[in-house]
């Protein structure tokens, strides 16, 4: 257990050498593209008295017409202190808007991560378990006609069947846990269905190709020559030594289910952290544009990093099992 933790630590350690980098680079470029808009709320603050010099004073007060540098660093200072800045067009503070929606984001990417991980390891063993037979072939059919789907397209077939035709589900809307936990499940098990057959897809195939080049491995030989039963073999050292490649594609996912959850949000009419994104694009409220975009490449870098650590304690299993 100690060794593990070590091996954590040092993970985290490496990661976040490369993590901070990104994040600088990331936010540089995100400040660029909002500078690069010329958006400015100074027209639409002043109203009926949109003058030519009140624009101005409007555009002074705000700090807008100072220099680019200036601005990127003052603010990457409010960003650091948790200072994600303030609406243009509502005046709320950005980080209290954000929070309100990402509750909503939160819930569906995790119950489709949930969906994700369990469907795509079931899919992943039972093509292993059955390589080269019928079950395989299908399974590997089935996953690469999953993974050509689109989330949209998945979402406008599951409204037809399921709230249309069926009449299991409704449609559209959005209620919290708090309130009541068989509506919010309700609610959100459609647009969650949605954007996990993606990533069960990649992990099921990949962790098919793992377990296969594993279960090929000698150990493996030695294993079943030992008299060690089919599920331990399976279960004890092939799974944990062979997920490698599948807990990879599960960290390349968190984008798409990020990105992803901006479509399904507005087919299902939730007011979630996508829809609030995709609003604020389309006002040019770019203080809040840019407040999503950091917690996005946040929240991708957070799952990075425990991407890597689970991949750096999977690779010394690996190691022991082969010696």
């Amino acid at each position: 257990m100690r060794n593990i933790s070590g091996r954590a630590l040092r993970a985290v350690g490496a990661t976040l050498i490369t993590v901070i980098p990104v994040f600088v680079l990331a936010t540089l470029i995100t400040f660029l593209l909002g500078a690069a808009s010329g958006l400015s709320p100074a027209a639409s603050l002043s109203g009926d008295e949109a003058t030519p010099e009140r624009i101005a004073q409007i555009e002074h007060q705000l700090g807008l017409d100072r220099p680019l540098l200036v601005r990127y660093l003052d603010w990457m200072k409010s960003l650091l202190s948790g200072d994600l800045g303030v609406s243009w067009y509502n005046h709320f503070q950005v980080s209290t808007l954000i929070g309100q929606r990402l509750t909503i984001t939160t819930s569906i990417v995790v119950v489709a991560l949930l969906l994700g991980v369990a469907t795509g390891i079931a899919l992943g063993l039972t093509a292993a378990i059955h390589q080269g037979r019928l079950v395989d072939r299908a399974i590997t059919a089935f996953v690469s006609a999953v993974s050509t789907l689109p989330p949209f397209v998945v979402s406008i077939g599951l409204i037809v069947v399921l709230s249309v035709w069926l009449r299991l589900l409704p449609s559209s809307g959005y209620v919290s846990f708090e309130q009541n936990p068989s509506m919010w499940l309700k609610l959100i098990i459609m647009p969650a269905i949605a954007l996990s057959l993606e990533p069960a897809a990649d992990i099921a195939r990949q962790l098919r190709t793992g377990l296969v080049h594993t279960l090929s491995e000698p150990y493996i030989t030695g294993a079943v020559v030992r008299g060690f039963t089919p599920a331990r073999i399976l279960f004890a050292h092939a799974l944990r030594n062979g997920s490698g490649p599948a807990v990879a594609a599960l960290g390349m996912k968190i984008p798409a289910l990020l990105g992803g959850a901006v479509v399904t949000e507005t087919i299902f009419n939730m007011p979630g952290f996508g829809l609030l994104a995709a609003d604020s694009a389309l006002r040019g409220d770019v203080p809040v544009v840019l407040g999503t975009l950091v917690v996005s490449i946040i929240l991708v870098l957070v799952f990075n990093v425990l991407v890597n650590i689970g991949l750096t304690i999977l690779q010394p299993a690996s190691r022991r099992s082969a010696a």
